[in-house]
């Protein structure tokens, strides 16, 4: 028994597996992102901005380390060393929110046109090696420092004996 095109298009659309709609939430603020917005930006572009480690060390997780940091206690700067490691080595582009890429200095038109192809490649585009800015030994110790050392120190001044 053959069965008609328009009824197989019919049976497929009723009990077919639906493609699942691609989504996007900003790793950094967990906003969802709509279909076709966000900036995309590389590990070296998030990580080289002192306001998002100001942001990411006084957030209610990391708080605690972090005063215990300023408050000379070796556990706060081992967990603050921890914390930089993971975010420092993400080996994947971050596609993020409008209301966070103003702690970013990057060009936002480049940022926007590289997070719509990513969109369109349903998360699959990743900038070419050639495209990827990487900072170098200098850059990355002054963040690494600022990170672990200096960020949030503003934010958590009369949490702290400093």
């Amino acid at each position: 028994m053959s069965v008609n095109p328009g009824t197989m298009a019919l049976l497929d659309s009723l009990f077919g597996k639906k493609k699942k709609t691609f989504k996007a939430t900003c790793p950094i603020t967990k906003e969802p992102i709509e279909h076709g917005f966000g900036y995309l930006l590389t590990t070296s572009q998030v990580i080289a901005s002192r306001r998002y480690w100001d942001l990411v060390m006084t957030e209610p997780e990391t708080l605690s380390y972090t005063v215990s940091h300023f408050n000379n206690q070796p556990s706060g700067t081992q967990m603050r060393s921890m914390i930089f490691q993971k975010f420092s080595s993400v080996n994947k582009p971050w596609v993020v929110s409008d209301s966070i890429i103003s702690y970013f200095d990057v060009d936002k038109k480049d940022a926007r046109a590289k997070a719509q192809q990513w969109w369109e490649s349903e998360g699959q585009f990743v900038p070419q090696q050639d495209q990827l800015p990487v900072l170098d030994d200098s850059t990355f110790t002054e963040v690494k420092n600022y990170a672990i050392l200096e960020a949030g120190r503003q934010r958590v001044a009369g949490q702290s004996r400093m």
